[in-house]
């Protein structure tokens, strides 16, 4: 059929007068993510290479290396802790961390899409999506209460100070262990934090002092405890008790959720500018603390309990699963974030390098951490007057608890405590930037036509914020910290080493190793260096590691408990259908695919056809390339343009939501098209390539 046109007023446009630029969608001109220098204009890529290698550490380096690297290596051996910590991370923790690098930057794809390399395996996807919502929703609660006391540091004493308070029990006071002694020595009976020598009671001195020193340890309660259970927390009896919400903490929680939304308002582009920030104060505090408690009596005691190594610890098998567990779970491989994050980066960028530097930099940022948290372990026993073990602690203890009462104790402490609480507030705002962000993109990744359009991808991390302060409201209630800490014990522990799991099998052996090699060799220009190392990680030690710490994690399974609270088996049986959440999305998409798959054959051809990469599984920066190839054919052949590919022309004039003006030669081309389009011949043949 000819197609009928008017052409008395077109003019001839020369294909050469159309300036070259770069593939636009027309949905991806907004959260402003693009610049000239973007090789990937649909999403975007960093502004520079220091952007994303800070987000890297920012994600890496969080609480944990803080609050539980150095109360694991004082527990298992001290400095030969180390031994096992570093050969984990040569053998685990940095080919995990390469190989997940390696995969987002080539693919420049989200966690669910970039499963086009071997669709039958996109259930992992799916599971590291899961993962993410869970830790995104509780990670910022712990974020809320650092916030809570960073702002009640802003007084001329913290409230945490003193047995004075409405919150306070009987129970509240530091124990006088020197005089407990000395009352004991002389025949007296310690009552009420005094010695008593006029009462009939049996005398301390028949009795073993150290024995009654425990017993009064473990009846005593600090302050800072107090406070942070009394009042902070208001904890109920039980996870049977959930209680009213705490207007405190969740007003600290919609404080915690703002800063999250406005830091990621404009995707990458703003994340990568607050990281520079995120990423280095900790730094900086971490040494004034280091500083500031190596001039305190009792410091050096506890930085030596904290090295002084225990050889023989080597020997037992806890030792290497603890060290294998953490420096898995402080890498974070399998949360999605490390693909997500390296999405962005722009094709040929040094990953390996990224890598290394990475892994190494929060390996030492732990050790360098151990110095700072066990000087001041030592003050605080000092202080006391009792041995290190009876004041060391982990976890929230360790944050909300033994550090508050140790600055409680210093000159103008409340300077201390807001420095402390905004180190803590950094660190842990570094780590859920990437978790939100890798929610927020994986879902612009599946439905770019609903969610890329306009102003779309705004309006989705305000969405993705609203809803995450909502159910984070459950663990803002009076039993909250027992949910809290039920989300922490199975959303990302036993799931995640499942899911890297699959990972290494679906990449190394489904995908091949010979394939995955080529892909990283094509991104930096020659092979990894060295090639035979990497292959034999990937293919053999690395998947070994996962399955050692599997077992490992399984056979040391104890129920929940949270201090003196066991978790009743109903509250377990939750968080097992929590973990496995994340897990049963593997099995789950395996079926769907196979049962949805558009391809006529046996069950066994279907597996060889879900197992071969998708047409469209090609490197980030060719999938682009050929976008702006069909454009040109299509000016070159005189095709019109679909409106999309107008706003691609026009992209290098100005990129922002509103609506792009077309240039002269543009708005010619443009006319014509119209009238065109109008044709009845061409209405018949809209969907065929000469409309």
């Amino acid at each position: 059929m000819t197609v009928k046109q008017d052409t008395s007023d077109q003019k001839n446009i020369d294909p050469k007068d159309v300036e070259p630029v770069k593939y636009q969608k027309q949905h991806s001109n907004s959260l402003s993510t693009y610049n000239s220098e973007d090789e990937n204009p649909e999403r975007g890529n960093w502004s520079g290479k220091l952007d994303f290698l800070l987000s890297c550490l920012s994600y890496a380096v969080g609480l944990g290396n803080l609050w539980r690297f150095p109360y694991l290596c004082y527990q298992n051996g001290g400095g030969a802790f180390l031994i096992p910590y570093f050969l984990m991370l040569v053998f685990a923790g940095l080919p995990m961390f390469f190989l997940e690098l390696s995969f987002g930057q080539f693919a420049g794809e989200g966690v669910i899409t970039i499963w086009k390399v071997c669709p039958l395996f996109q259930g992992i996807g799916w599971g590291m999506f899961i993962v993410s919502c869970f830790i995104g929703i509780y990670y910022n609660v712990v974020i809320a209460w650092t916030l809570f006391y960073f702002f009640v540091s802003f007084n001329k004493r913290v409230p945490w100070e003193g047995c004075d308070n409405h919150w306070n029990t009987p129970a509240c006071g530091i124990l006088d262990v020197d005089g407990i002694k000395n009352c004991s020595a002389s025949n007296g009976v310690w009552l009420n934090h005094t010695c008593n020598y006029d009462i009939d009671a049996p005398k301390n001195g028949t009795t073993d002092v150290n024995q009654l020193i425990d017993e009064l340890i473990s009846s005593r309660k600090n302050p800072s405890d107090e406070y942070f259970h009394n009042f902070v927390l208001d904890i109920s009896d039980g996870f049977h008790d959930m209680g009213v919400i705490r207007w405190q903490t969740a007003l600290s929680l919609l404080g915690a959720w703002t800063l999250v939304c406005l830091c990621l308002i404009k995707g990458i582009k703003s994340q990568g500018k607050v990281v520079y920030f995120t990423a280095t104060f900790p730094y900086l505090v971490l040494l004034v603390l280091l500083v500031r408690g190596l001039t305190l009596p009792g410091s050096m005691n506890g930085i030596m309990y904290y090295l002084t190594p225990q050889w023989h610890r080597l020997a037992s098998a806890k030792v290497w699963g603890d060290a294998a567990v953490q420096i898995f779970f402080s890498l974070s491989p399998g949360w999605g974030g490390l693909i997500t994050l390296a999405s962005y980066n722009k094709f040929h960028n040094n990953c390996l390098r990224d890598a290394v530097v990475v892994s190494f930099s929060n390996c030492l940022t732990s050790f360098f951490a151990g110095f700072v948290i066990f000087g001041i372990i030592g003050f605080m026993a000092h202080e006391m007057q009792l041995p290190i073990d009876k004041v060391a602690s982990d976890g929230a203890g360790l944050a909300f608890i033994v550090y508050p009462e140790v600055v409680s104790r210093l000159p103008v402490s409340p300077f201390w405590a807001i420095l402390f609480f905004s180190m803590l507030i950094t660190l842990g705002l570094g780590t859920q930037f990437s978790v939100i962000t890798t929610i927020h993109t994986t879902l612009l990744d599946v439905f770019p036509d609903t969610l890329r359009k306009n102003r779309r991808p705004t309006f989705l991390i305000i969405v993705i914020c609203v809803l995450g302060f909502l159910l984070g409201l459950t663990c803002c209630t009076r039993g909250g910290m027992y949910m809290l800490q039920l989300i922490d014990n199975y959303a990302a522990t036993y799931s995640l080493l499942i899911i890297t799991l699959f990972e290494c099998i679906a990449l190394n052996y489904v995908y091949g190793i010979k394939n995955f090699m080529k892909d990283i060799s094509k991104m930096l220009d020659k092979k990894p260096f060295p090639e035979l190392w990497w292959k034999v990680m990937w293919l053999g030690v690395t998947p070994a590691i996962l399955m050692f710490i599997m077992f490992f994690t399984w056979i040391d399974y104890t129920p929940s408990k949270y201090a003196d609270y066991h978790y009743p088996v109903w509250a377990d049986a939750m968080g097992w259908l929590i973990s496995m959440a994340s897990v049963t999305a593997i099995p789950t998409v395996m079926i769907y695919k196979l049962c949805t798959v558009d391809y006529n054959g046996t069950l066994l051809e279907k597996l060889k056809f879900l197992t071969t990469p998708s047409p469209d599984w090609v490197p980030a920066n060719e999938k682009h390339k050929q976008a702006v190839e069909v454009i040109n054919t299509r000016l070159d052949a005189r095709i019109p343009l679909t409106e999309p590919e107008i706003v691609v022309i026009n992209m290098h004039h100005q990129v922002a939501s509103e609506k792009v003006p077309l240039n002269p030669e543009m708005s010619e081309l443009r006319e014509s098209e119209s009238q065109l389009l109008s044709s009845e011949d061409c209405k018949l043949q809209s969907d065929q390539a000469v409309c």
